[in-house]
């Protein structure tokens, strides 16, 4: 099985609800990439990526196009067998940006479990779960309000909540934090994501007048030098996210004891293949994490559930999917949906969705003939 052509898509995905407002920035839509792989013997297999911006990490759409560009042209021809093979191949054609290889990884992955005949789980390893928790997110917002959509999603089942914080007044946050405990207590685990926008003093300050209250410190400075200083200096555990930027960054932080665990983005980190190394890393010094991405639909959510159904429950942090701020599915018969705040893994051969034809339109970019 060769890889015979490689349609480039755009996909418009506009924030249900106006605004998801981080410490970083507000966004109101985003625009996605896909990645679609024609075989010679006529399957197909799909991939996606979706930076949140330009700010909230060093990826954008543009430049995951740019990057295609230079890949797709190496792998016209290519065998469907060895993923690690395969991901050699992009390497020899591009440094870097494992944003956009990861929409290729994911594409030769729904691929080879479409020819062997099981789910991407399987292949990276096997799942543990038919079903593996999710986890919503609270977007910067006046403290009552941002309690009151807490106390909505624990009853509507989610069993972990992200509050995120920064871009204001510290006190504000404080209030936050309070108000979502109150609210909620024990009935979910919390974590609080500065997305990098506190001070190590914030940090700090933020830390001791919030005390009482069990949660999670979520990235909560810019630079991973800023985090580690806050060792011994906080008394909740520090999880890194936009820190992880790849497997070295990962590697750096574990040996060097600078997180209690990590929120784990597979665009980020180069893709599904690369994110197992990671989760292995984490398996043997038990630290919990997510598996999830920036976002992206039905494909990068699917890709995010099938990687976290491997993972060891005690350890999964749960996975965060965009679908509660977009309207509709890329794959309307088989859509990756949260319901009671879990997500069914696909059972389905790959990825297990499918876009509907011609729902993206006319290629922006073709490869091959």
């Amino acid at each position: 099985m060769r890889i015979d052509r490689i349609n480039i898509y755009s996909a418009q995905l506009p924030v249900k609800g106006g605004v998801y407002r981080m410490a970083s920035a507000d966004v109101e839509a985003l625009e996605s990439t896909l990645v679609e792989i024609v075989t010679n013997n006529g399957l197909v297999g799909w991939g996606e990526t979706c930076p949140i911006g330009p700010v909230y990490q060093p990826h954008h759409t543009l430049g995951a196009r740019a990057a295609i560009a230079e890949i797709a042209p190496g792998l016209i021809g290519a065998e469907i067998a060895s993923i690690r093979l395969l991901g050699k191949c992009m390497d020899e054609h591009l440094n870097g940006h494992g944003y956009a290889k990861a929409a290729f990884d994911m594409a030769f992955l729904d691929l080879l479990g479409q020819k062997l005949g099981v789910p991407v789980s399987t292949l990276l390893g096997g799942a543990l779960t038919d079903r593996v928790p999710a986890y919503y997110s609270l977007i910067v917002g006046p403290p009552d309000e941002t309690a009151r959509i807490a106390a909505d999603k624990v009853k509507a089942g989610y069993p972990r909540l992200q509050v995120k914080i920064g871009g204001r007044d510290l006190e504000e946050d404080v209030a936050v934090v309070h108000k979502v405990w109150e609210a909620v207590g024990y009935n979910a685990r919390i974590a609080v994501d500065g997305n990098r926008g506190l001070t190590v003093a914030a940090a700090i300050h933020l830390d001791r007048l919030c005390q009482s209250i069990p949660f999670v410190f979520e990235q909560p400075c810019n630079t991973m030098e800023e985090v580690a200083t806050l060792k011994g200096r906080v008394t909740h555990p520090v999880y890194l996210d936009e820190s992880t930027e790849d497997q070295n960054a990962v590697l750096r932080a574990i040996s060097t004891s600078i997180a209690d665990g990590f929120g784990f983005k597979v665009t980020r980190l180069g893709g599904l293949t690369r994110m197992t190394t990671v989760r292995d890393l984490c398996a043997i010094r038990s630290l919990p994490h997510s598996c999830d991405d920036a976002w992206g639909g039905d494909i990068i959510a699917a890709a995010c559930v099938h990687l976290a159904a491997t993972v060891e429950p005690r350890r999964m942090e749960g996975a965060w999917i965009a679908q509660e701020y977009i309207e509709g599915h890329f794959d309307a018969k088989n859509p990756v949906v949260i319901r009671q705040g879990h997500i069914a893994v696909p059972q389905r051969p790959g990825l297990g969705v499918k876009p509907e034809p011609g729902m993206f339109g006319k290629p922006i970019a073709i490869y091959g003939p």
